[in-house]
Formats: C-alpha cells, sequence, structure tokens
C-alpha cells in the first residue's frame, strides 16, 4: 500500500475535509482506523473483513462482508473504486458498484460507501479525495441555514398527498403509495362535500406531478420510467416531496379524526 495511518482521534469523520492535505492524495476513514495515500501510480488501498490482510478494516465481525469488499487504486492521475467482494457498495445518490461493473473514479471530495451485512447492518467507510489544487472545502459553521426547496400545494393537493402517502410517514416497513380507489374512498370520508372519485384524485396527483417534474425534478413522468411502472411515478412523487420537507410526518395529523 505504500500509505499512511491516520490518527482517528484527530479525524472522527472526513465530511469537513483534512488538513495539511498533499494535492491528490486519499483520506480513508472506517470505524476503528484510517488511512492516508499520497496520489501515485499503481497505489492501492485494500478494504474488507480480513483485517491482517487489508488495509482498512470494515464488517470485522460481519460474515456477510467480504474478507476482501474492495480496492481503490491510483491510475490515470486519480483514484478509481472497484468492487471485489460479493455484495454491492452503495454510494451517494443511491448508486450501486456492483463487483461486475468497471471500476468507478472519485471525485475530488467527500464520498461515503457503505456494505450491507447481516441483520440490516450497514458497514460505513468514509473517503475524501484532495483536488488537485490541494484546496479543501471552507468551514461553514456560522453561515446562516439553507433551507430546503419545499413546493407550493393547495389544501387539496396536500391532503390528497398525505392519504396517498401515509405509509411512508408512518415509517412503514417497504411502504408503496395507496391504491387511488383507497385514496378515493379516504378523502370521500374526509371531505364529504368534496365529490372525490378516483378520476378526480389522478388529477390532482397528475398536477403536482406535471409541476415538480416541469422544475426538474426527475422520476415523474411515464417516459421516464421502464414498463412496468405500477406505483413507481407516485413513489418517487412521495419522495421527492419528503426529501424537500414539503410534506413530512406529522402531517399525519391532517387526517385526525378519520375512523
Amino acid at each position: 500500500m505504500g500509505g499512511t495511518r491516520v490518527d482517528t482521534r484527530k479525524y472522527e469523520h472526513l465530511r469537513g475535509g483534512v488538513t495539511d492535505p498533499v494535492p491528490g492524495s486519499l483520506f480513508a476513514l472506517a470505524l476503528s482506523q484510517g488511512v492516508s495515500l499520497a496520489p501515485a501510480p499503481g497505489r492501492e488501498l485494500r478494504f474488507g473483513r480480513n483485517r491482517p490482510q487489508v488495509d482498512l478494516c470494515i464488517g470485522e465481525d460481519d460474515l456477510r462482508v467480504s474478507r476482501q469488499t474492495g480496492l481503490i487504486s491510483h491510475s490515470g492521475g486519480g483514484w478509481q473504486l472497484a468492487n471485489t467482494g460479493r455484495l454491492p457498495i452503495r454510494l451517494p445518490g443511491d448508486q450501486w458498484l456492483y463487483p461486475e461493473h468497471d471500476p468507478l473514479p472519485l471525485v475530488p471530495g467527500y464520498t461515503p460507501m457503505f456494505v450491507r451485512g447481516t441483520r440490516g447492518r450497514e458497514h460505513m467507510m468514509e473517503v475524501y479525495v484532495i483536488g488537485p489544487d490541494g484546496s479543501c472545502p471552507p468551514s461553514l459553521f456560522d453561515a446562516v441555514t439553507q433551507p430546503p426547496k419545499r413546493y407550493w400545494l393547495t389544501p387539496d393537493e396536500k391532503l390528497v398527498l398525505v392519504v396517498l402517502g401515509q405509509r411512508y410517514f408512518a415509517q412503514e416497513a417497504f411502504a408503496q403509495p395507496l391504491g387511488r380507489k383507497q385514496v378515493a374512498e379516504e378523502m370521500a370520508e374526509l371531505q364529504p362535500d368534496g365529490e372525490w372519485t378516483e378520476k378526480k384524485v389522478d388529477r390532482t396527483i397528475a398536477a403536482v406531478r406535471l409541476r415538480l417534474n416541469q422544475d426538474g425534478v426527475p422520476g415523474l413522468t411515464k417516459d421516464e420510467l421502464v414498463e412496468p411502472i405500477g406505483n413507481m411515478l407516485n413513489h418517487n412523487l412521495i419522495q421527492a416531496l419528503m426529501s424537500t420537507s414539503t410534506l413530512v410526518p406529522s402531517d399525519l395529523s391532517l387526517l385526525d379524526g378519520w375512523d
């Protein structure tokens, strides 16, 4: 490997960057140890369960984790991540790197990665690649927090979407949107004078999907997805509204009083 051990007492995490960086260098941090490597052709960092034979140990007590899960190597002027284990490596943006995939270039900055083990455990490794100019992101600890972009909804749209996505807000496992018939029936109970039908529910939900799609939110139109689509359009809509805090679990209070 040819790297240097990192004092984990100095770096509890790598999200905020590292100090005294060498341009192009790599820092990697797991639960109990860390490693730094200067850029050089052929330089490698192996990680996995087998502590004696890897440079960075993750999932040491989890037999679902491969003895060598992955390999980070320097070639072509940059760092690349390869999956050398049996399980996929989860990366930001719901990206999965499988053993059969080509190595993935690591961009400058912070990249967390996860390997799923037994009983839902996830083992995390943090990687930070220093940019070619040796820069790290500035500290913003005292800056004003940027609020999330929340989307405007009419009262009827909000109520329909809360009914549609109530399983998500209740944090049920493997949640799915309610069917249009059930949404229409529940809306009729909540608003007896609203003349709610399945077609009216469809029009209400479709109007919100269209607005968000026009604002650049992906996965909300049929031509973006592959058949069979099923509930995926509404699933993606609910996820988009939750990720921006447009809808939150406390919105379930809108259903209070309905039996």
